[in-house]
């Protein structure tokens, strides 16, 4: 009996949760690794581990948080897989683009999240935190598990890149 309660406990509280953030963080993954597919099943993947692993949260208000760090490494998983994949390919690539990879394209005419893109990951990690996440450097450094001064780093010289990038869009 007391199980089921905990159970029903996890349950409603975190389909709270994802019903409050789960389109916040598809996009934040999606920023973060660039495609929006790949995006929704790491968010799927965090809530799911969030709620497996409820009953031992040492601290529920911070549930948010622990999910915003699951994206955040899950999107670096997908990053560091495609690296992988990319210098290990198995069979040579089509010659047309698929579907999927022309609405990317076309979708991702912004020159900003172009411009975005071309970062390096932890720049565009930080960036992405600070300005789309609206995250302050204390949280950023919790999120990237990086000291407050790398944030400062790596958001001064993203900044700076992007500046460059999008002045040769002008």
């Amino acid at each position: 009996m007391v199980e089921e309660q905990r159970e029903s406990g996890a349950d409603a509280a975190v389909t709270e949760l994802y019903a409050a953030h789960y389109v916040h963080l598809v996009r934040l993954s999606a920023l973060l690794q660039g495609d929006h597919a790949v995006a929704e099943e790491v968010v799927q993947d965090a809530f799911v581990a969030l709620h497996r692993r409820w009953r031992t949260l040492r601290d529920t208000d911070r549930a948010v948080g622990y999910l915003r760090r699951s994206v955040v490494h899950g999107s670096r998983s997908v990053q560091r897989r495609r690296g992988v994949a990319a210098r290990h390919p198995e069979d040579p690539p089509p010659n047309a683009p698929s579907a999927e990879q022309q609405a990317v394209v076309g979708a991702a005419g912004n020159a900003v999240v172009e411009a975005l893109r071309e970062l390096p990951a932890r720049q565009r990690e930080a960036l992405v935190l600070r300005y789309y996440g609206g995250l302050v450097e204390a949280e950023i450094a919790t999120a990237m598990k990086i000291s407050r001064g790398a944030v400062k780093s790596h958001i001064s010289r993203g900044m700076a890149g992007l500046r460059a990038a999008l002045a040769a869009w002008s």
